[in-house]
């Protein structure tokens, strides 16, 4: 039996889940490297420190890849402030959708999970406004406004 490309899996995946543009699906994928790239090095230099050898892989939960697709969507040229604008054209309007796009990638044998992994460890991640559009705020928009005294009670 040969093995099927990346580009052929995610023309299978697009024609049973129209929901999410191509794109998504290639970003999370660049965006898990960039978690494992992170992880990976973390858990090397916490290895050094206390004399073990690390594993050649460690596993990315889904609540670290959120945080992985958060600082890589940030930091990418062409993002920025436009994140949300970008992911909204892609389908993606919440953390749930990228646990939905995570275990299509999974069906399709395009990325591994644990017996412990399940979608719902993406629902609830992190707010998108204050996650994608509060870091490019103007100071002065992010501070809160002191209450206003009700002229109905004076």
């Amino acid at each position: 039996m040969q093995e099927i490309t990346f580009e052929e899996a995610l023309e299978q995946i697009l024609a049973a889940d129209p929901r999410y543009q191509r794109d998504a699906y290639l970003f999370v994928r660049e965006a898990l490297d960039y978690t494992q790239k992170i992880s990976d090095k973390e858990h090397r230099s916490l290895s050094k420190e206390v004399g073990r050898q690390p594993p050649t892989e460690k596993h990315v939960t889904g609540r670290e890849l959120l945080d992985g697709i958060r600082h890589f969507a940030l930091s990418q040229q062409g993002f920025g402030p436009m994140t949300m604008t970008v992911f909204a054209d892609w389908g993606i309007t919440d953390c749930r959708d990228f646990g939905n796009l995570v275990f299509n990638m999974v069906e399709a044998r395009l990325l591994r999970k644990t017996e412990t992994d399940s979608p719902a460890d993406f629902a609830g991640g992190y707010d998108f406004d204050d996650a994608f559009r509060k870091p490019f705020l103007p100071a002065h928009k992010l501070t809160p406004k002191p209450a206003q005294p009700n002229p109905a009670q004076a």
